[in-house]
C-alpha cells in the first residue's frame, strides 16, 4: 500500500497575529494507523519541507499516544521535515491520499490547484480520499468526473459550525467547512462536538474533528 498525506504550508490565522498550521493529532493518529498496517507513506505539502505545525496542538492538554509516539520518533520527525512539494507530486503509483486539518487548509489547500488535480485524479479513478476536520475544506473546488461538486450526493463530516464558534474562530476563518460542504450539495452529518465521528460514502471518507483522526484514517484502511 503507498499512501500520499497532503499537509498545510499555512502558518496565518487570518490577521490575528496568531500562528495556526496542521493539527498535530490530525497528522500522528493517522499516520500510526496506516504506518502499522504496513503502508508506505510519502508526504507532501504546497511549499514542500517542514509543514507548520497549530502551536495549540503541542499543548499538553492536546497530546495523545500518537502524538507522544510521533515526539520520540525521529524518522516519522524527518519525514515530516522533508515533505515533497505538491507541484512534483504524481497520483501515480498511490492507493489513496489523506488530508490532515487544522486550520490552514482553509487557506491553501482549498484553493490550491495542484491538490483539486490530485483530488481528482484520485476520484476520477475511484481510490480512496479522505480528509479530517477542517481538511474537507480541500473539496471547495473540487469536481466529479462529470463537472459536478466531488462531495454532491454525498454523505460527509468536517469541523462543525458549532465547533468553530467554540474555539472562538467563527468570524476569523475564511469560510466554514459545514457550510461550504452544504452548499456544494453534500448531506453535511456530525456527532457530537470534540467526539470521534467519520463517514465513509463510496470512496470518500471524513472526519469530524482531531478525535475522528484515528478512525477516519481505519475507515480509509477498509477500503483498501
Amino acid at each position: 500500500m503507498k499512501i500520499l498525506m497532503v499537509l498545510t504550508s499555512h502558518d496565518k490565522l487570518g490577521d490575528t497575529g496568531e500562528k495556526t498550521g496542521f493539527w498535530l493529532e490530525e497528522f500522528a493518529a493517522p499516520y500510526y494507523v496506516l504506518k502499522d498496517a504496513g503502508a508506505d507513506i510519502t508526504l507532501a505539502s504546497p511549499k514542500g519541507g517542514q509543514p507548520p505545525l497549530d502551536p495549540k496542538s503541542d499543548d499538553e492538554s492536546a497530546q495523545t499516544d500518537a502524538t507522544r509516539r510521533f515526539k520520540v520518533d525521529t524518522a516519522a520527525q524527518d519525514a515530516l521535515a522533508n515533505t515533497k512539494p505538491l507541484a512534483e507530486v504524481k497520483d501515480d503509483g498511490f492507493d489513496a491520499v489523506f488530508y490532515p486539518g487544522g486550520h490552514g487548509p482553509l487557506w491553501d489547500l482549498a484553493e490550491d490547484a495542484d491538490s483539486r488535480r490530485l483530488i481528482e485524479a484520485f476520484a476520477h479513478s475511484d481510490r480512496p480520499v479522505g480528509a479530517v476536520c477542517h481538511a474537507p475544506a480541500v473539496f471547495r473546488h473540487t469536481k466529479d468526473a462529470d463537472g459536478a461538486p466531488l462531495v454532491q450526493g454525498k454523505r460527509v463530516t468536517g469541523f462543525s459550525n458549532s465547533e468553530e464558534d467554540g474555539v472562538g474562530l467563527t468570524d476569523v476563518v475564511p469560510f466554514l467547512v459545514e457550510d461550504m460542504l452544504a452548499q456544494n450539495g453534500a448531506t453535511y452529518e456530525k456527532g457530537d462536538d470534540w467526539a470521534s465521528f467519520a463517514l465513509t460514502d463510496g470512496k470518500l471518507v471524513t472526519g469530524q474533528n482531531p478525535a475522528s483522526s484515528e478512525e477516519a484514517a481505519k475507515q480509509l484502511l477498509a477500503l483498501l
